[in-house]
């Protein structure tokens, strides 16, 4: 799985690197820590709230790669996209931030109805974190 590959104007660049490929990334095997700008946070395991908004996200940010149309907001989207990338890449994302994130994605992508299932599955994943139950 690859994360951590956001667009130049993405404002948040604390990135966790799973398959070493962004330059100054130190990954030592499956499970390894990951280092970058600082953070650390552990490979592949934790929080399985993490893991499936992290997946919801690369699949939205695939789908709008290979969405022809020239959207209007696509830059937003993609940057917004990079941003929760990172955020969950740390382990620890801020619920508010995740839910201003959600918000500027569905607002520049929401109409498009070729995106709609892959929106609903990060909207899902961002409300499992207001969820005392994490369902």
């Amino acid at each position: 799985m690859q994360a951590g590959h956001g667009t130049g104007g993405c404002r948040l660049r604390e990135e966790l690197i799973i398959d070493g490929t962004l330059p100054g990334a130190e990954v030592a095997g499956e499970g390894a820590v990951a280092v970058e700008h600082g953070r650390t946070a552990e490979a592949g395991g934790g929080d399985p709230r993490v893991a499936r908004l992290r997946q919801a996200v690369a699949r939205l940010r695939r789908e709008l790669a290979g969405h022809p149309a020239d959207l209007p907001d696509r830059t937003v989207a993609e940057d917004e996209l990079a941003v929760l990338d990172a955020m969950v890449s740390t382990g620890f994302p801020e619920v508010p931030r995740l839910r201003h994130s959600l918000l500027l994605v569905a607002g520049a992508v929401g109409s498009v109805s070729a995106l709609g299932a892959a929106l609903r599955e990060v909207r899902k994943a961002v409300e499992i974190f207001t969820d005392p139950q994490g369902r």
